[in-house]
C-alpha cells in the first residue's frame, strides 16, 4: 500500500526519487498525456524505506539495477492537483537519492503509469535542462550537483499542469 493519504482536506503522498547522471545527462520520466518531464521515483509502500522504494521504482521504470550513492534532497512540495486531483490541494515530500552512475544510457522503456497512460524514459542535457518543463523545479538551479551536503527545500506550486 502507497504511503498516501487522500481526504477532504486534500492529498498526501511519501514519495522517493532518483537522480540518475550519465555523461553530462539527467533521466527523466514524460507520458502521453502531461506537458512535462518528471524525475525517476514514485511512492513509498507502507512498511518499506525510502532506499528500498527508489531502488524499487528505478528497476520497475528503467529496468536498470541502480546503487544508491547518497541522499541529496529533502523536498516538501505544496501544489494543486490534476487530472484526477483536478483542484485538490496536494502536499507530498519526496527524498530524492543520487544514484552512482554505470557508464551507460541504456534502459528498458518503463511503460505505463498506474493509470495506464504510456510512459517514457528521456535523457536531458543538463546545460539544456532550462529549455524543458521539467518537475521538480528546482532541478535547473541544483543539478548538476554542486554540494555534498542535504538540502531542504520546500516549494509552492499553484499547479503543474498548465
Amino acid at each position: 500500500m502507497d504511503c498516501a493519504i487522500t481526504n477532504k482536506d486534500g492529498w498526501f503522498r511519501y514519495r522517493a526519487a532518483a537522480i540518475i547522471i550519465e555523461e553530462g545527462c539527467v533521466l527523466m520520466a514524460r507520458n502521453d498525456r502531461d506537458p512535462y518531464y518528471y524525475s525517476v521515483g514514485g511512492a513509498v509502500l507502507q512498511n518499506e524505506s525510502a532506499e528500498e522504494a527508489v531502488m524499487r521504482e528505478v528497476m520497475e521504470e528503467a529496468g536498470v539495477h541502480y546503487d544508491i550513492d547518497r541522499l541529496v534532497f529533502i523536498h516538501e512540495n505544496f501544489f494543486t492537483g490534476d487530472q484526477a486531483l483536478v483542484g485538490v490541494p496536494c502536499h507530498e515530500i519526496a527524498l530524492y537519492f543520487l544514484m552512482k552512475p554505470k557508464s551507460s544510457k541504456v534502459l528498458h522503456d518503463c511503460g505505463f503509469t498506474q493509470t495506464g497512460v504510456k510512459e517514457q524514459l528521456c535523457w536531458i542535457p543538463l546545460d539544456q535542462l532550462s529549455e524543458f518543463k521539467v518537475y521538480p523545479t528546482f532541478f535547473m538551479e541544483k543539478l548538476p550537483l554542486k554540494n555534498d551536503y542535504i538540502e531542504h527545500i520546500v516549494t509552492f506550486e499553484n499547479t503543474i499542469a498548465e
